[in-house]
């Protein structure tokens, strides 16, 4: 069985507690469909790297600029919510991994061997 460190459990719940918040803001200020897909905390529990996608790619920038603006807001929110003595500072950064796997599929659909028509 797998030992999870304090900053993993820390994790799990700031990225369910985030979500949450993600999507109120996403419904209330109009912002792009996005989703939280990972959070990792550092071993000091200082700083916490939320990573969002998005469902159109081009949309990214403004929406993870538009959820730093809001970061304070929320991170003073998990403070009212949360049983920590000091909630993580929360950036935003965009989760690039679904476009890679869609490009690279893309390449292979590309790139495989034709079927012979007989």
């Amino acid at each position: 069985m797998a030992d999870f460190t304090r900053s993993d459990r820390v994790a799990v719940q700031l990225r369910k507690e985030i979500a949450v918040l993600v999507h109120a803001a996403v419904r209330d200020h109009a912002l792009p469909s996005v989703s939280v897909s990972d959070v990792e905390v550092t071993k000091d529990l200082d700083l916490a790297k939320v990573f969002v996608t998005t469902l159109l790619s081009e949309e990214s920038k403004l929406a993870v600029k538009a959820l730093n603006e809001m970061a304070f807001e929320f991170r003073r929110e998990l403070s009212r919510t949360l049983k920590m003595r000091r909630v993580p500072e929360i950036r935003f950064h965009y989760d690039d991994s679904v476009d890679n796997g869609e490009r690279i599929e893309h390449l292979l659909r590309e790139n495989a061997p034709k079927a012979k028509e007989s």
